[in-house]
């Protein structure tokens, strides 16, 4: 019974629709040395994503015990204010500041709500 709900509540548009918010949620692993220089660029990508269409809420933790493994949780308008941030000079410098440092690709998913 809760397939069937869930299927005519993303066929309605209420769950799935183009205009969902959208949570994208990030794990980065970087050499060690590059840690403290990552979060530091973390720090400043969230104060330069807050000014985009869109934005809801950009956040980062840092791994208690392997402090170089982040996760990043950001919420978006809808996945079209997220591909648009894609799109903004912050954010591709930001990628290509931190692409050397990486010790694992992007791990990145994106998700809706489910209600």
């Amino acid at each position: 019974m809760r397939k069937l709900a869930l299927l005519f509540a993303a066929a309605a548009g209420l769950v799935f629709g183009q205009n969902a918010r959208l949570y994208v949620v990030t794990y980065m692993d970087v050499y060690p040395n590059f840690a403290d220089g990552t979060a530091a660029a973390l720090t400043a990508e969230v104060a330069a994503s807050k000014k985009d269409a869109g934005f809801v809420r950009y956040e980062f933790m840092r791994d208690v015990s392997r402090s170089n493994h982040f996760a990043i949780v950001e919420v978006w308008q809808s996945r079209q204010s997220y591909e648009a941030h894609l799109t903004q000079a912050h954010v591709k410098k930001f990628r290509e500041t931190i692409q050397p440092w990486m010790g694992s690709p992007f791990d990145e998913r994106l998700y809706n709500l489910v209600e």
